[in-house]
C-alpha cells in the first residue's frame, strides 16, 4: 500500500489527498457475507433494491446504462445516478448544462446528480484531466453523505458501470467502504489493456501504473460482471480474481432496434459500419476493402463519429473511393432507418491480443436487426458470428480477406438465412429481457 501512495504521489502530485486510497477495501472479491440458507430465485428477482449507480457517462450522452436504469426503475427499483457533466464525444459540454445548470433532475424516475467534470475536448492530457476530474469530484460527493435514498437510508448496493477510465469506480469503492455494501462493478473496458489499444506499450511505467491501480480496483469488487466470457481468464491471471466471482452479462441491443425489414432488390450491394470511428475500429481495413471492390456493384456506408473519423475520411478521399459515404454520427432514433438500407453489417478491430477478447455492443444491435455481419476481427467477436451462423469473418486488419469475404457474400444464396439466424441468435442470448432478469437476480443474490 505504501509503494502504491508513492507511486500516486509521484503521478498525480495531490491527488492522494482527495481520492485517499489508504480506504481501499482490500479482498473485496469474494467477500460478501453467506447466508444459512439460500433464497429462490424468484425471492431474490421479486426482492426490491435500493441502487446506487456511478458512471460518468449518462444520458443525454449515448450509453447504455441510461436504459438499464430506466428499467431497473420500471421494474420497481430505486435508483440514483452519479454522473459526470455531460460531453461524450465531442469533448464540449452539452446545451443547458454549463456550470451548475442541471446539477440535480430526475430522468425517467432515475434520480441524477452530475459532478463537476473537465470536459475531454482533444489531446492526450485534457482526456486524462477529464478522467481524473470525474474520479476526484465524484468521490467528494459520495463521502459528503447526501448520496441516501428517499427515506434517508444508505442504498442497498452499489453498481459501477465501469467503461474508461477504470478510475470511475473510486467513487463506487468508497461508498462500499463508507456504507458496508456490496459492489458490483460491469467491466466494459478492459484496464489497464484499453491504455494498450491506444498505443501505449506493456512494457512503459503508464501501463505498469494504471496496472496497479486496475488491479487494486478490481479487487474490490464483491462481483464483477463481463461483457465477453474470455475476461474471466484474463482476470484471473493478471488480478488473481476467482472466476466464480466473475459473471458472464454480455450487453443487449437499445430498445428502438428490432427485426428491420429485408432491403428491396436492388443491384448495388449496399454494406454498413455503424458506430465510434476510433483508432481502435481499424476503419481504414474497411476503406482499403472498398479500394479493392471499387469496380464491384457495393457501396459503403460508414456511420457515426469519433476521433479517427477525420482520419478516414482524408484517406478515401487521396483514394478517390466514389463507393464509399460518410454520414457521421446520427442520433439513435434514426439508425432503424439507416440499417434498413443495409444488406449486411461490418465490424473491424485492430490486430490486438487483448482486443481479441472483447465483444463490441453493435455486434448485439447489428442481430438485433437480423442483419448479415461481415468481419475482420478476431477472438470472441469472431466466435459469435460462426457461432451463430449468420456471416463471414477473417482476420483483424486483413482487408485483401475482408474483401474476399465481401464477394462470398454477394454470390451466397443463403443471404436471407443468414439475416434470420442473426435475429434467432440475439433473441436466445442478447435479448433486454434476458439482460435485465440476470443482473436482477445477481443483484438480488448480493444483497439477500
Amino acid at each position: 500500500m505504501k509503494a502504491l501512495l508513492f507511486d500516486l504521489r509521484c503521478f498525480l502530485g495531490t491527488i492522494e489527498s482527495v481520492l485517499k486510497c489508504e480506504g481501499v477495501i482490500e479482498g473485496g472479491t469474494g467477500g460478501l457475507h453467506k447466508q444459512n440458507s439460500s433464497p429462490t430465485s424468484q425471492e431474490i428477482v421479486q426482492k426490491k433494491e435500493s441502487i446506487l449507480v456511478v458512471c460518468q457517462y449518462y444520458d443525454p450522452e449515448p450509453f447504455r446504462i441510461s436504459n438499464i436504469c430506466k428499467e431497473l426503475v420500471r421494474r420497481g427499483h430505486e435508483v440514483m445516478v452519479v454522473t459526470g457533466q455531460p460531453n461524450y464525444p465531442e469533448g464540449v459540454l452539452y446545451p443547458g448544462y454549463e456550470g451548475c445548470q442541471k446539477r440535480d433532475e430526475v430522468i425517467d424516475g432515475v434520480q441524477v446528480h452530475r459532478c463537476n467534470i473537465i470536459p475531454r475536448k482533444q489531446g492526450r492530457i485534457y482526456r486524462f484531466l477529464n478522467y481524473y476530474s470525474y474520479a476526484i469530484s465524484s468521490t467528494r460527493y459520495i463521502r459528503s453523505g447526501k448520496c441516501i435514498t428517499l427515506d434517508k437510508r444508505p442504498f442497498d448496493i452499489v453498481f459501477c458501470n465501469q467503461l474508461s477510465p477504470v478510475m470511475m469506480a473510486e467513487a463506487a469503492i468508497a461508498y462500499k467502504k463508507k456504507y458496508k455494501v456490496p459492489l458490483i462493478l460491469y467491466c466494459l473496458d478492459l484496464w489497464p489493456e484499453s491504455l494498450i489499444a491506444g498505443g501505449v506499450s506493456r512494457n512503459s511505467g503508464l501501463y505498469k501504473f494504471f496496472h496497479r491501480v486496475s488491479k487494486r480496483i478490481y479487487k474490490s469488487a464483491d462481483k464483477i460482471f463481463v461483457t465477453s466470457q474470455m475476461f474471466s481468464d484474463y482476470f484471473y491471471r493478471q488480478f488473481d480474481i476467482k472466476k466464480n466471482d466473475i459473471t458472464y452479462l454480455p450487453q443487449y441491443a437499445e430498445d428502438v432496434f428490432d427485426l428491420t425489414n429485408p432491403k428491396s432488390g436492388n443491384k448495388i450491394c449496399e454494406l454498413m459500419f455503424a458506430g465510434n470511428i476510433g483508432e481502435i475500429q481499424s476503419l481504414n481495413t474497411i476503406v482499403d476493402a472498398a479500394e479493392l471492390l471499387k469496380k464491384e456493384p457495393i457501396r459503403f456506408h460508414i456511420v457515426g463519429g469519433g476521433t479517427d473519423l477525420k482520419r478516414v475520411q482524408e484517406i478515401a478521399e487521396k483514394k478517390g473511393l466514389k463507393n464509399v459515404v460518410f454520414y457521421g454520427r446520427r442520433p439513435l432514433e434514426e439508425m432503424p432507418k439507416l440499417y434498413e438500407k443495409a444488406d449486411a453489417m461490418l465490424v473491424t478491430l485492430k490486430s490486438d491480443s487483448v482486443l481479441s477478447l472483447t465483444l463490441p455492443g453493435k455486434i448485439q444491435t447489428y442481430l438485433a436487426c437480423g442483419k448479415p455481419i461481415i468481419g475482420a476481427i478476431d477472438g470472441e467477436c469472431a466466435n459469435v458470428i460462426r457461432e451463430a451462423e449468420c456471416g463471414f469473418c477473417g482476420p483483424a486488419e486483413d482487408s485483401r480477406m475482408l474483401a474476399e469475404n465481401i464477394r462470398k457474400f454477394m454470390e451466397a444464396d443463403n443471404r436471407l438465412r443468414l439475416g434470420i439466424n442473426a435475429r434467432k441468435y440475439y433473441l436466445s442470448h442478447f435479448s433486454l429481457d434476458r439482460f435485465m432478469e440476470k443482473l436482477e437476480t445477481c443483484i438480488g443474490e448480493c444483497t439477500y
